[in-house]
């Protein structure tokens, strides 16, 4: 069972959106869970992370302060509440599972290159006026 990603659509500069991420039942306890988006012709970007652990999160450079990712572990659910949207969010976004329990950064930012546990399939968000 894979991870499914859902709330997509279409929303104005500086609107909002949230995403939802429906997980197979005890994902939450022990991987961490991330936003990734691809937009066309650009490489895979690592947007969000919370941890298994303790909910810790980390962000992407170009989505802090605007996006927060939350989860509630009861449903099995993680959401990416995406804020003050810009048209360069536009893309597809897809949650994932890590290896781990834990968020991989770099200096205080969700960077991630790798392999991933799961990857589920993503939806689609536009930004245009």
């Amino acid at each position: 069972v894979q991870l499914q990603a859902s709330g997509g659509g279409s929303a104005q500069p500086g609107g909002s959106l949230r995403l939802t991420c429906a997980a197979p039942v005890g994902t939450l306890d022990y991987y961490s869970i991330a936003w990734f988006r691809q937009a066309p012709g650009k490489e895979r970007e690592g947007v969000a992370c919370i941890s298994a652990s303790d909910g810790t999160t980390v962000y992407g450079d170009s989505v802090k302060g605007r996006f927060t990712i939350s989860r509630d572990i009861a449903k099995n659910t993680v959401y990416l509440q995406m804020n003050l949207l810009k048209t360069e969010d536009t893309a597809i976004y897809h949650c994932a599972s890590h290896h781990t329990g834990l968020c991989p950064y770099e200096r205080g930012t969700y960077y991630y290159t790798g392999r991933l546990r799961s990857w589920g399939q993503g939806t689609q968000v536009t930004v245009s006026s």
